[in-house]
C-alpha cells in the first residue's frame, strides 16, 4: 500500500452558508437544541463564528459547574499510565502504542507487563500523591499473537481480562491507587467481572463513520474492534452495568464533519440512556511517524476548538468535558473558553504511551495557565464526582473504602490524602445478617407493600422518555395477514414443521381460529403426557429483594434502605426449609435480587444450609443472572462456579431472567440484566453438567408475537442440543407495580387471548422437544390457569407456600394453594391430578403422606390465605 493511498481523503464538503451559521450560531446562544445538521454546520465555525460559538459553550459550561456545585473549577486526575500489553489484534492505521512479539523480545519485554512491572510503576506514584493507575492495554492480544496466549497459560490466566482484573486487585491492596482500566472491547459479562475490581473505565468511541472501519485504505481497516456498532454496545453495556465510564472522539482521521457530528449525538443518546458516561474526550489526531497515516495533516487547533464548543453544546451543562492538556501545544486558555472543565490524566512519573513524543505538561503550569482565565485547577480522582457522590449502583461495595479514603464529602480528591494500600475482600468476609421486612413473604398479603416504587424511580432506570421512544413499536402488537386455515391444518397434521410464516398466523389467532388452535394443541399435550396434570409441593424462598440491577418490569427490587427491603439469615433460610419438609415439600426453589453486600460464594453458603438442614430436599434454585453475578464476584468461568454450587447442593436452576430472549425487547425492560446471549451460555453450560433447568416466558409488555416466536424457538434448538430443561413455564407479565408500566411505557398485561396463544403455541412449537408445559396459577389465578390446562398446558408448578415477587408487582392470586386448591384446578378444567417432582419423577410415599397430612394446616411462619 502507498502512503497516498495509507491517507484517508474524506469527501469534500461544502462550506456552509452565511445564512446556516447564522441560524445554528443564534440557535446555540439561545440554548436551543441542536440537531446534526446544525452542529456539522457550527463544526466549521472559524474566526468570529468560532469566537461566538466558544461564548455560548463557555457559558453551558458554567452553568453546569455552578449547578453541580464547584463553579470555577477545573479538575484533573493525578496518575501513572501502565500499558499492561502493548499487543493487540486490531491495526489501526495511525497506532504507536501496538507493537508486535518479536519488537517485545529484542527491546527485553515480555508480552504483557509482569505484576512486579506492574507494582514498581504504581508504588512509585502512590509516593508522589497519584491516586489513579491508567491500564490500557490493547485488544484481546490473545486472539492473534499465540505468544500472548502462551504468556498468560504460563501464569495461570484465562484471559486478557483474567489478568487485569488480578493486576487491579494488588494495586488497590498494595498501593491504593485507584484503576481506571481501558481494555478495549468488552462484553456484558466482561463488565461484571472488573466492575468490582475499578472505580471507572473507558474506551474511545473515536467515530461512527462505518466507512473509516469497511474500506480499505481507511484507518480502522481490518480492526474488528472498531466497527462502530460493536463500540457503541460497549458504551451501553457499560451503561447497563452501572460502570462509570470515560469516551469520546478521535477528530481528524478522515472523518466528514456530518460523521463526526453524528457521533456526538451517539454519545449523547448512551449518555441520556444510561447516565453512564462521565466524560467525553476530544482528542485532535496527530500523525506518527513509522505509521501508515504519518503523511495525513494534524487536527488543526481551531477545529478542535470547535468540536469542544459543539460537544458541550450537545451534551449540556452536566457533561464533562476534557481536552487531553499535552496535545494543544500550550493553548490551554482556548480550550477552557471552548468549554471544557477538565484536562483528563497528567502523570509526574510516567510517559503519555499513546502519545510518546508529547510531554504532560507540569502541574504548576496546568494551574497557573488555568488561573489566568479565572479557573482554579481541583484534583479529581479516576472516577468523577457525580458517581463517587451517588454511590450505589455505580460502585461495588468493595471498592467503596478505597474510594472514599481519597474523596472529600464533594466526591473530588482528597489533595494530600495518604496513597496506600487497604483490603480488597468480599464484603463483610461472608454471608450478610438477617435484615429488613423478612416478614415480607407473609404481610404482602395482609399489608400490601409501603408504596408502589421506589424514592430512586426516576433516577434507577435510565431516562424514561428515551426508552419511551425505543419501545413504541410494541406498545401496540402489529396484526398481520396468514391464511390461519392451512397453519391450522400444518400444526394438527405435523407441528415440528410450522413455518415462522404459519407460526405467526397462529400467534395472532382470534375467535374460531384460536379455539381450534387451543384443541390442536390439548390434543398434542394428551398424546404426549396423557390427562394428569402434575403439581409440586414446593416452597418458594426469596432470600433478598435488594437489588441494584434495575430491571425496569421488576417491582421486587428495593435500594437496602427502602422500607419493603430485606435479607434472610442462612438460618432463617435453613428455617423455612425444614418447615416446608415438614409439610410434604420435595423442593425449595429460591432465587433473590443482586444485593452487592453477598459475596459470591453466598450462594453455596445458602444451598449449604438448605442441604445440612435438610438432605432430602432437592435444592432448585439461582437463576442464570444470580450464577453470572457469582461468577463474577469469585473471578471463577459460569462452568467453574456452576460446579462449585453443585458441590455445594445445587440440584437444579430454574430458568428465569430470560424474559424475552431478544435483546431488542430485553434493553428495554431491563437495565442491567444479562443479555440474551450470556442467558443462554449459562444455561447450556448448566445442562452439560448435568444440572437441569426449567425455562421461561414473560411476555404481554413492550414485545410482539414475532418475539415469542424467537423466544420459542430458540428454546426448542437449545432443547435438540441439551435435553436440559425439564419444562416450559409462561410468566404473563404482572403490571399494576412494575416501573416499566408506572412510566408508561409498557401495556397492562397480556390478554386472555394472548394467554391462550402463548401457551397453545408453546405446546405446538416446543413438541416434541419440551413434553411439560406449566402455567401459573399465581398470576392467572385458578380460572386463568384451568383455561391454560385447557390449551395445551399439564402442568400447574407449585404450592409456593410464599411468593413475593408476583405479589409485589401486583398479583392479587395469594401467595399458597394447598394441594386441595391445585386439585380443584384440575377438576375445573376436567382432568386428574398427581403430585411429581422437580424432575418430573414419582413422588415417595411418605412424602405424598406428609403433604396430605398437613395440607391446609401450615406452620405459622408460612402464609395462609383465609377462604
Amino acid at each position: 500500500m502507498s502512503d497516498q493511498d495509507a491517507v484517508p481523503q474524506p469527501p469534500e464538503a461544502e462550506r456552509p452558508t452565511a445564512n446556516a451559521m447564522r441560524r445554528a450560531l443564534k440557535r446555540a446562544r439561545d440554548g436551543v437544541a441542536l440537531d446534526v445538521t446544525e452542529a456539522a454546520v457550527l463544526l466549521q465555525a472559524r474566526g468570529d463564528d468560532l469566537a461566538d460559538l466558544t461564548t455560548s459553550a463557555a457559558r453551558v459550561r458554567d452553568a453546569g459547574l455552578e449547578a453541580a456545585g464547584r463553579p470555577g473549577v477545573i479538575t484533573y486526575s493525578k496518575s501513572v499510565f501502565i500499558p499492561l500489553t502493548r499487543l493487540c489484534r486490531d491495526k489501526c492505521h495511525y497506532c504507536t502504542f501496538v507493537t508486535v512479539p518479536g519488537k517485545l523480545r529484542r527491546e527485553g519485554h515480555g508480552m504483557f507487563m509482569s505484576p512486579d512491572e506492574v507494582l514498581d510503576i504504581a508504588r512509585k506514584g502512590a509516593e508522589l500523591g497519584c491516586k489513579e493507575a491508567l491500564i490500557t492495554l490493547g485488544d484481546k492480544p490473545e486472539d492473534r499473537w499465540p505468544e500472548a496466549r502462551e504468556w498468560l497459560d504460563a501464569h495461570g490466566y484465562d484471559d486478557t481480562i483474567a489478568y487485569v482484573r488480578a493486576i487491579s486487585i494488588r494495586i488497590l491492596e498494595e498501593t491504593g491507587l485507584l484503576p481506571h482500566l481501558n481494555p478495549g472491547v468488552l462484553s456484558w459479562t466482561d463488565f461484571q467481572r472488573l466492575k468490582p475490581v475499578a472505580p471507572s473505565m473507558g474506551m474511545m468511541l473515536e467515530t461512527t463513520a462505518e466507512r473509516l472501519w469497511s474500506e480499505p485504505g481507511m484507518p480502522h481497516y481490518g480492526s474488528p474492534d472498531k466497527e462502530p456498532a460493536v463500540r457503541l454496545r460497549v458504551l451501553e453495556d457499560a451503561g447497563r452495568s452501572s460502570v462509570p465510564f470515560t469516551s469520546g472522539l478521535l477528530i481528524g482521521i478522515g472523518e466528514t464533519y456530518e460523521e463526526r457530528a453524528d457521533s456526538l449525538f451517539a454519545l449523547r443518546r448512551v449518555a441520556r440512556s444510561y447516565h453512564a458516561i462521565q466524560e467525553l474526550i476530544i482528542q485532535n489526531f496527530r500523525a506518527k511517524p513509522d505509521t501508515a497515516m504519518r503523511g495525513m495533516p494534524d487536527a488543526e487547533l481551531d477545529d478542535l476548538v470547535a468540536t469542544v464548543a459543539v460537544a458541550r453544546h450537545i451534551m449540556g451543562p452536566a457533561g464533562n468535558i476534557q481536552a487531553p492538556p499535552n496535545l494543544v501545544d500550550g493553548e490551554y486558555a482556548r480550550l477552557i473558553a471552548a468549554g471544557i472543565d477538565d484536562w483528563g490524566g497528567v502523570s509526574p512519573v510516567t510517559i503519555d504511551h499513546v502519545n510518546p513524543e508529547k510531554p504532560w505538561p507540569k502541574l504548576e503550569e496546568l494551574a497557573a495557565q488555568s488561573a489566568e482565565v479565572g479557573f482554579e485547577l481541583r484534583e479529581r480522582l479516576c472516577v468523577y464526582p457525580e458517581f463517587v457522590t451517588r454511590g450505589e449502583p455505580w460502585l461495588d461495595p468493595r471498592l467503596l473504602p478505597h474510594v472514599n479514603a481519597l474523596s472529600d464529602a464533594d466526591g473530588l480528591a482528597v489533595a494530600d490524602a495518604p496513597v496506600v494500600g487497604r483490603p480488597w475482600q468480599e464484603p463483610d468476609e461472608g454471608y450478610v445478617a438477617s435484615s429488613g421486612r423478612t416478614d415480607l413473604h407473609r404481610t404482602i398479603d395482609t399489608e400490601g407493600r409501603t408504596s408502589d416504587r421506589r424514592d430512586d424511580f426516576d433516577v434507577v432506570y435510565g431516562d424514561w422518555e428515551a426508552l419511551r421512544e425505543q419501545a413504541a413499536p410494541g406498545m401496540e402488537p402489529s396484526r398481520i395477514d396468514g391464511d390461519v386455515r392451512s397453519a391450522l391444518k400444518q400444526a394438527a397434521d405435523d407441528p415440528t414443521k410450522l413455518t415462522d410464516d404459519e407460526a405467526l398466523a397462529l400467534l395472532h389467532a382470534e375467535g374460531p381460529a384460536l379455539d381450534a388452535l387451543c384443541g390442536i394443541a390439548d390434543d398434542i399435550r394428551k398424546s404426549v403426557v396423557g390427562d394428569d396434570v402434575t403439581y409440586i409441593v414446593t416452597r418458594n424462598i426469596n432470600f433478598t429483594n435488594v437489588c441494584y440491577t434495575g430491571c425496569r418490569f421488576c417491582a421486587f427490587a428495593q435500594r437496602r434502605t427502602d422500607a419493603d427491603a430485606y435479607t434472610l439469615s442462612l438460618d432463617q433460610v435453613a428455617d423455612r426449609a425444614q418447615q416446608a419438609w415438614d409439610v410434604g415439600a420435595v423442593e425449595v426453589c429460591m432465587q433473590g435480587g443482586i444485593h452487592p453486600d453477598l459475596p459470591g460464594t453466598a450462594y453455596f453458603d445458602i444451598a449449604k444450609a438448605v442441604k445440612e438442614r435438610v438432605p432430602g430436599m432437592h435444592v432448585h434454585a439461582f437463576s442464570p443472572m444470580e450464577v453470572v453475578n457469582g461468577a463474577s464476584r469469585t473471578g471463577m468461568s459460569i462452568r467453574e462456579w456452576l460446579t462449585a454450587a453443585k458441590e455445594a447442593g445445587l440440584d437444579s436452576i430454574p430458568g428465569t431472567a430470560a424474559e424475552i430472549l431478544d435483546d431488542e425487547v430485553r434493553w428495554i425492560l431491563t437495565k442491567g440484566k444479562l443479555p440474551a446471549a450470556d442467558w443462554i451460555e449459562v444455561i447450556k453450560t448448566a445442562h452439560d453438567l448435568g444440572i437441569r433447568s426449567s425455562s421461561t416466558m414473560m411476555y404481554g409488555h413492550v414485545d410482539q408475537p414475532r418475539h415469542w416466536l424467537g423466544h420459542l424457538r430458540t428454546l426448542a434448538g437449545i432443547q435438540q442440543e441439551t435435553g436440559g430443561f425439564t419444562e416450559f413455564v409462561t410468566l404473563p407479565f404482572i403490571h399494576t407495580n412494575a416501573p416499566v408500566y408506572l412510566a408508561g411505557i409498557a401495556r397492562p398485561g397480556p390478554t386472555t387471548r394472548d394467554n391462550r396463544a402463548v401457551t397453545a403455541m408453546a405446546r405446538v412449537l416446543l413438541h416434541p422437544h419440551i413434553p411439560n408445559i406449566q402455567t401459573s396459577w399465581v398470576k392467572l389465578g385458578t380460572e386463568g390457569a384451568a383455561e391454560m390446562l385447557r390449551s395445551g398446558a399439564n402442568d400447574l408448578g407449585g404450592t409456593l407456600m410464599e411468593e413475593t415477587i408476583s405479589r409485589m408487582a401486583g398479583s392479587s392470586y395469594g401467595s399458597y394453594k394447598s394441594v386441595k386448591d391445585l386439585i380443584a384446578v384440575a377438576d375445573a378444567a376436567g382432568r386428574p391430578a398427581r403430585p411429581r417432582t422437580t424432575l418430573y419423577g414419582e413422588v415417595s410415599e411418605e412424602r405424598v403422606t406428609a403433604a396430605r397430612s398437613s395440607d391446609g394446616h401450615l406452620p405459622e411462619l408460612l402464609p395462609v390465605l383465609e377462604p
